[in-house]
């Protein structure tokens, strides 16, 4: 990169050793729209954008935006059909897609091929490929757009599908980042003028995605992390002056779990703010970050339906430990009855379902399915399917997913309480707890633990563990030891998978 100057104060894009500064992305922008606009891309349209963290992701969103098309992140982790349930469930008319990638989409699908860069190449052990038609060589071929682009619309996310297929968030309006509320929400998240981050989250999921596309408008600098590696975030930090960062509790255990050493060898002194969300962090996890970081750790709580709806400081969190926040930006929560017909609101420390309503980030719909959008709905307010209670001063308290609770014996149990637990334990790496059926109980619990290591499987010795932490009624019925379990990149689990998987009935 002998284009940097200076490290630390250079603003535009990195990718290993690769740089665009913002001009030179600016003028990839206005020729991509030229080739998109060439193809037939009009508004309203779907652009497929199935790449990893890369420039071309940037400029393909961008672009289509510019054109009043609208953004289809794929994840890139989906095999042949279920890439081909995304591109027909969206009517996508174009893929833009890394060649290595490229086998997985349909011979039948319109595509333009990104080259895997060596950085990705080497990160995700593949062939450095290249493909045609070729998205650099038709940028390089077509001229700057000449005409004044449309207000981009918000990409169209399809949410992670824990309960069956994705479904696609498709919002009704741009969005008006005039409005207080929404830059409001939007400073919870992150972003700030002249930002400058690392892109660690991949840009398939709603936040990374709105996090990466607004800091490279701000005028500061975006390093895209080819994949996530503590300490090398670490190098990025001291060697770029970051600071800002947007990261998933799984991150921040992973950089807890560098030696002491390691983590005392990089000047992290940049650092403003480091956000996080999209799974729950356990209480120690965030005091050790508070205690290494500084009273910089934020977090927030949403969904790729609503939008940053609550958020809280250091400061807040400590007085509240535990909490996900409190309304910001003009957002409202309301705690509803479960049990109920009409949805009676519940006083503060009493547990139901948790509705949500953000009018700055606009309203919205599942693409294709009106009815499942109307069937989350209360007066306005809608549920992203945790339970959860608020306290007298309006901090709100996740308890679970309202799927994941375990009703043993006629008792409400909250796994999450117990994975916060089990995350304590010295030998545990990672783990997962939900309910099977039981003919006595209706359900009983079940604890799937990774161990660290150099750690022995010894069932016995980490329930009595947990029998001096919690409840008897809430400890499991059984441990069982596994290999692996897969996580999402942005820290969710798949408990209904591991369930068919381990726990299934011979």
């Amino acid at each position: 990169m002998r284009d940097i100057a200076d490290p630390r104060t250079v603003t535009g894009f990195i990718s290993g050793d690769r740089y665009r500064s913002p001009e030179q992305l600016a003028g990839r922008v206005s020729r991509a729209i030229t080739v998109l606009d060439a193809l037939g891309v009009g508004p309203g349209d779907r652009i497929a954008i199935m790449l990893r963290n890369d420039f071309p992701f940037v400029e393909a969103s961008y672009a289509a935006g510019a054109l009043g098309a609208i953004a289809v992140p794929v994840n890139w982790h989906y095999r042949s059909a279920e890439v081909s349930y995304i591109l027909e469930d969206s009517g996508a008319k174009l893929v833009v897609v890394h060649a290595d990638l490229l086998d997985r989409v349909p011979d039948a699908a319109q595509v333009l091929v990104v080259d895997t860069p060596p950085e990705i190449a080497a990160a995700y052990r593949v062939d450095a490929a290249t493909g045609r038609p070729s998205w650099d060589a038709e940028i390089d071929a077509a001229t700057p757009w000449q005409h004044q682009p449309r207000n981009a619309p918000p990409s169209m996310i399809y949410t992670s599908g824990t309960t069956g297929r994705p479904k696609a968030v498709e919002r009704f309006s741009t969005l008006d980042m005039g409005n207080p509320g929404l830059a409001e929400q939007m400073g919870w998240l992150g972003v700030s003028p002249g930002m400058r981050t690392v892109a660690c989250g991949p840009m398939y999921h709603s936040a990374p995605n709105v996090f990466a596309l607004l800091a490279g408008r701000t005028g500061g600098l975006v390093v895209f992390a080819s994949k996530f590696d503590p300490e090398a975030l670490l190098g990025f930090i001291e060697r770029y002056a970051i600071n800002s960062l947007h990261l998933v509790p799984t991150m921040l255990v992973r950089l807890l779990r560098l030696p002491e050493k390691v983590r005392n060898a990089y000047d992290l002194s940049s650092l403003r703010a480091i956000t996080h969300a999209a799974a729950p962090c356990p209480p120690a996890v965030k005091r050790a970050c508070i205690d290494w970081f500084g009273p910089i750790i934020r977090e927030y709580y949403g969904g790729t339906e609503t939008g940053v709806v609550v958020a809280c400081d250091s400061k807040q969190w400590l007085a509240h430990p535990g909490t996900v926040g409190r309304p910001v930006g003009g957002a409202e929560v309301q705690i509803l009855d479960p049990d109920s017909e009409d949805g009676r609101p519940l006083e503060p420390g009493q547990v139901g379902e948790i509705y949500l309503r953000n009018q700055a980030a606009g309203d919205f719909t599942y693409h294709n399915n009106d009815a499942k959008r109307r069937g989350i709905d209360r007066d306005g307010f809608v549920t992203i399917g945790d339970v959860g209670y608020l306290d007298d001063d309006g901090f709100l308290y996740i308890c679970d997913r309202s799927i994941d609770m375990v009703i043993s014996g006629g008792v409400n149990i909250y796994p999450a309480e117990i994975e916060a637990e089990l995350h304590l334990h010295p030998d545990v790496a990672d783990c997962a707890v939900f309910g099977i059926p039981d003919d006595e109980y209706g359900e009983s619990v079940v604890a799937l633990v990774k161990l660290q290591p150099d750690a022995a499987p010894d069932s016995d010795a980490i329930l009595a563990w947990l029998h001096d932490r919690l409840a008897g009624f809430k400890v499991p019925r059984s441990i069982r030891f596994v290999p692996d379990l897969a996580r999402e990149d942005s820290g969710k689990i798949f408990k209904h998978k591991l369930r068919e998987r381990y726990c299934a009935k011979p």
